[in-house]
């Protein structure tokens, strides 16, 4: 089947699928009617004429089975190829039918997504062979259960080397999974730490080759899509530290080539009853096993010590792996700290000697047996008190990870002091480096100087050390943002002040969202903190600082669970004397993340409520926001009349606004926006004559705002002008404006618009009858749209190079 032919009979198919099973929401409706109207123009046959047919005979009916499919597909892929405006409308209709059920590349294809996200494996790691070997024989045995992957789960208590047992057998057993490795640590420390299975689904999705703007926003399709993308699949799946089963379950692959291996202090009994996982308890190590790991951990640098020294301090540890790696950290980088030392302290703190005050518990609160606790003790004890004060101000929320900004916020110190601090810790195992100038507790770590922080710092200290931790990301934020999108208008406080330098790096932008995307889950973490302390104020300001992140980038789980706080904090703060114009805006960034999501019944509701809320406030430049929102929506429904309705009265709203008012600075650009908008939605009705004149304002208005203009928003208005013009038949008109667009997003740096223009760009090309330019531009765009992840587009690309024999 030619490629071409193959993805509109996919579309069709997903489409009617959907449509019988109800999935897809109003999107999907939408889509279905889409395809009713799209078969009502191809008049091919009896019983197929559109409305209003002289002959009255129905309009098509639902394509149900396989041969209506293919009939179907085959009467579009024959009317586009006659009709350039047919053929824009059949590919922009499978690009929206994509968005209903994606998919990664198949394992077996060439360009597949095989993701490798294990950690290392220790350089100290010992024993375990044992813990491998029955995994081995689990996968080899004849009789295991056929349609379902190998499930294992690894438990045990805390510090036991459940992570590093399930690493090291997945590295060695990586030859018989080709196909990949996926890994998330669960963080089930607590059932208020732990992530997810939306959050955890949303980083596979990602990694197994679905764009970020592509991932289903609620769990259960996230769930399906993974099932689909693993399907066939050979992968290792290691679950890490997982607190239920609830957790774990959504998360399991369906292919029977699959391993999962799952690690948990708790007994996972419904994966063991109805998932068939083999349930391996791992036990301490033993005292030859325990001192043969602390010598590899001490190193042969320090003076060896005496055999029965060194066998009383692995004793001491219990057999416990991290207790022994923490232990042996301190005496490898204190030459002032004797083995008998510890051995003594190990052995005093276990057994409680008299008048020791430690029968009952060492400094952190737990138990004085505790091997890991008393490893824990031993080297706070050893720690200067301004270190000591710092691993506990780091403690004070389960950051993901702990920066050297966080670190520094948290203890209030200079970020060189806390650079060299994070690197004590880290020498004497109480943190672990994961990348360059990123550290994370082990969950008993953080316990452990959590407790501390408790009993010898109090709430007030801990709440002071958040709210300076949430100033500082807050900063952050702010000032990439900023970087961003430096001309879209802002409410919060934060942003007051900031100008751009004269002399700016074109690349800037990109740099700054990468730096918000590798920073993103601390941001959400820190809304959370602020939200939990109270800090309404900067929890709705910092999800104003997340808006270019989220709208370039996606991320929809996050950005609504952080924006649902947002909201409620905007709401709280309004009610005691707040700014009550966030409510509005947090509803209307909240509307976008359930946008991106393909929720658009939350959307609508909350655009509802942002624009009664701003019209309650008199906030005209917010109510303008929330009612053009609205008519982005409605456009993406292709409710094209409706839409421009909504953009009229946002202009009509704007035009309130007078000189001095909150926003009035802002209106000309905004009034650019709404101009552009207008001239899509005539575009999309065929009233060319009027979106041409719309749209030539439109790039007029964006290049008279101060400071050079807007060349991004100028790009997308060439875009714009392109496609009206090609779909009004004026390839020559076309092409000169998709000339600039092009040459606009290229310098702007803007990935997924540049490959967009590039492929509208390659259409005309092809109407004009140029096959070598088309297929020119056919690459750069297929290049460009795998760059930035959109499989998608990628594929359409793809599969018109393939007609080509390009």
């Amino acid at each position: 089947m030619e490629p071409l032919m193959g993805m509109v009979l996919s579309a069709v198919g997903t489409v009617a699928s959907g449509a019988l099973s109800g999935a897809g929401g109003e999107m999907g409706r939408r889509t279905s009617e889409r395809l009713f109207g799209l078969l009502s123009r191809t008049r091919t046959g009896p019983g197929e004429a559109g409305p209003g047919s002289a002959d009255g005979e129905r309009q098509p009916t639902l394509p149900v089975t396989e041969p209506e499919q293919t009939a179907a597909a085959l009467r579009l892929v024959e009317v586009a190829r006659s009709s350039p405006e047919f053929a824009r409308e059949v590919a922009e209709w499978v690009r929206e039918a994509s968005w209903l059920a994606p998919r990664a590349v198949p394992a077996v294809a060439h360009d597949a997504s095989r993701p490798q996200m294990l950690p290392p494996v220790t350089a100290v790691f010992t024993d375990r062979e044992d813990v491998l070997a029955r995994i081995t024989s689990l996968l080899d045995e004849e009789d295991r259960p056929s349609g379902a992957p190998a499930v294992v789960a690894l438990t045990g208590p805390g510090g036991i080397g459940k992570t590093a047992a399930a690493v090291h057998c997945a590295h060695a057993l990586r030859e018989r999974f080709p196909d990949g490795v996926l890994f998330v640590d669960l963080a089930g420390a607590s059932a208020g730490t732990a992530l997810s299975p939306s959050d955890a689904l949303a980083r596979f999705l990602e990694r197994l080759g679905v764009p970020p703007a592509m991932v289903p926003g609620d769990e259960a399709r996230q769930r399906d899509l993974y099932r689909d993308c693993t399907a066939d699949r050979r992968m290792v799946v290691v679950l890490d530290n997982a607190h239920s089963d609830a957790q774990v379950i959504p998360l399991l692959p369906a292919a029977p080539g699959c391993l999962v291996l799952v690690t948990s202090r708790h007994r996972l009994g419904a994966l063991v009853a109805e998932h068939g996982a083999r349930h391996l308890t791992l036990p301490p190590l033993s005292t030859a096993d325990s001192v043969t790991l602390i010598r590899r951990v001490v190193g042969g640098e320090r003076a060896a010590a005496p055999d029965a020294v060194v066998r009383a301090v692995a004793e001491g540890t219990g057999g416990i792996p991290l207790a022994v790696c923490t232990t042996g950290a301190g005496l490898a980088v204190r030459e002032h700290l004797a083995w008998e030392r510890v051995a003594r302290e190990l052995s005093d703190r276990t057994h409680g000697p008299g008048g020791s005050g430690m029968a009952d518990g060492g400094p952190g609160g737990g138990p004085a047996d505790d091997p890991v606790r008393l490893a824990q003790d031993v080297s706070y004890r050893e720690l200067a008190p301004e270190c000591a004060a710092f691993y506990r101000a780091l403690a004070v929320w389960p950051w993901p990870t702990v920066t050297v900004r966080c670190a520094a916020s948290a203890a209030d110190v200079s970020p060189e002091r806390a650079r060299e601090l994070l690197e004590q810790l880290a020498r004497v195992h109480l943190l672990t480096e994961v990348g360059e100038e990123r550290y994370r507790f082990h969950d008993l770590g953080r316990a452990h100087a959590r407790e501390l922080a408790l009993a010898e710092d109090g709430h007030g200290w801990m709440a002071a050390a958040v709210r300076r931790v949430t100033v500082a990301q807050l900063r952050f934020a702010v000032a990439a943002d900023f970087r961003v999108m430096p001309l879209r208008w802002r409410l919060g406080p934060a942003y007051r002040g900031l100008e751009l330098p004269q002399e700016r790096d074109p690349s800037d932008g990109k740099l700054a969202l990468a730096e918000l995307r590798e920073e993103r889950e601390n941001l959400a973490a820190v809304v959370r903190a602020a939200g939990h302390h109270g800090f309404d104020e900067l929890v709705w300001q910092l999800c104003e600082a997340m808006w270019g992140l989220h709208l370039l980038l996606g991320f929809h789980a996050q950005w609504i669970d952080t924006h649902r706080l947002g909201v409620e904090a905007a709401r709280r703060c309004a009610a005691e004397f707040g700014d009550p114009r966030a409510v509005g805006r947090m509803l209307v960034q909240l509307a976008f993340g359930h946008m991106g999501a393909g929720q658009p019944d939350e959307a609508e509701a909350a655009l509802v409520q942002a624009a009664e809320a701003d019209r309650a406030c008199g906030h005209h430049r917010g109510r303008a926001s929330a009612v053009e929102a609205l008519g982005l929506l409605r456009l993406k429904q292709w409710r094209y009349a409706e839409a421009q309705r909504c953009f009229e009265e946002a202009r009509d709203v704007l035009g309130l606004i007078r000189e001095g008012d909150d926003g009035w600075r802002d209106v000309p650009r905004a009034t650019a926006l709404l101009e552009h908008h207008i001239g899509r939605a005539e575009a999309r009705q065929r009233h060319f004559t009027a979106a041409v004149t719309r749209l030539n304002d439109a790039l007029a208005r964006f290049r008279r705002l101060p400071g050079g203009g807007d060349a991004y928003n100028a790009g997308r208005v060439y875009m714009s002008l392109g496609e009206a013009h090609l779909d009004a038949g004026d390839t020559e008109l076309a092409l000169v404006c998709l000339d600039r667009a092009v040459e606009t997003m290229e310098t702007a740096g803007a990935g997924l618009q540049l490959a967009d223009a590039t492929e509208l760009r390659a259409r005309c090309h092809r109407l004009a009858g140029r096959p070598a330019r088309e297929a020119g531009d056919l690459r750069a765009a297929a290049a460009r749209y795998e760059d930035n992840g959109d499989r998608v587009g990628l594929d359409r690309v793809r599969a018109r190079l393939s007609e080509l024999g390009a």
